[in-house]
């Protein structure tokens, strides 16, 4: 990579982050985020993204010209903010709610949800977008499930790369999850997911230490 390249990538992404940084999570700004999240997300369901124009979305979201791009850089920054808030909200869901199980991932819920929005994801698909997701996804992931594991009390003897590894992993093994799920049009029930999901976490973790009578009792199930 030539040293001009990454001075222009390396000036997109300060772009970007002084951009993110004006999303005050204020109540206007939540508004107007979903009104233009929803907007676009109602057009790429008539149409590919690519042929979607941003004064579009303002017509169909009543938002003026100049406070869209106060928060976004174009409509493809608008679509992964509406991917990053879905991430947040189910990578943190568990944490924040203070649920006591030995659950790491909200899987069920996302499942459920990904499936009952499923012409929006294949419209991801169609446009060759859904692939952000699932980058993005990984990252978000990870980091939830390194914190739950952390919450949970249960690994107090696992050094800290490697519970960060297992976080990695997991965050793999559930987008690999999800495509397969996608893949076969959905069909077993997310409740089932979620259950082979963290079968799978716990039995990988289970090689790394030794598991209290809880955490054997829920892999059993």
């Amino acid at each position: 990579m030539s040293r001009n390249v990454r001075s222009k990538l390396r000036e997109r992404r300060n772009q970007d982050n002084q951009i993110r940084q004006r999303r005050k999570p204020d109540k206007r700004t939540r508004r107007t985020h979903e009104r233009l999240g929803m907007a676009l997300l109602e057009l790429m369901l008539e149409k590919p993204i690519d042929e979607v124009t941003v004064q579009e979305v303002l017509d169909r979201a009543s938002v003026g010209r100049s406070t869209f791009y106060l928060h976004f850089r174009d409509k493809n920054d608008l679509l992964l903010s509406q991917l990053e808030m879905f991430l947040a909200t189910m990578s943190n869901m568990l944490s924040l709610r203070k649920e006591k199980s030995h659950r790491v991932v909200p899987v069920e819920e996302m499942f459920a949800h990904i499936g009952g929005q499923n012409k929006i994801w294949r419209a991801l698909a169609d446009c060759d977008r859904l692939n952000d997701f699932f980058d993005l996804a990984q990252g978000y992931f990870a980091r939830g499930i390194e914190r739950r594991l952390r919450e949970s009390n249960q690994l107090s003897k696992l050094p800290q790369p490697e519970l960060a590894a297992h976080a990695v992993a997991s965050a793999g093994s559930l987008l690999s999850l999800l495509r397969w799920w996608i893949d076969r049009g959905a069909k077993e029930p997310p409740g089932y997911i979620d259950k082979l999901f963290h079968r799978i976490v716990w039995k990988g973790l289970q090689q790394s230490t030794d598991q209290p009578e809880p955490v054997k009792a829920f892999l059993s199930h």
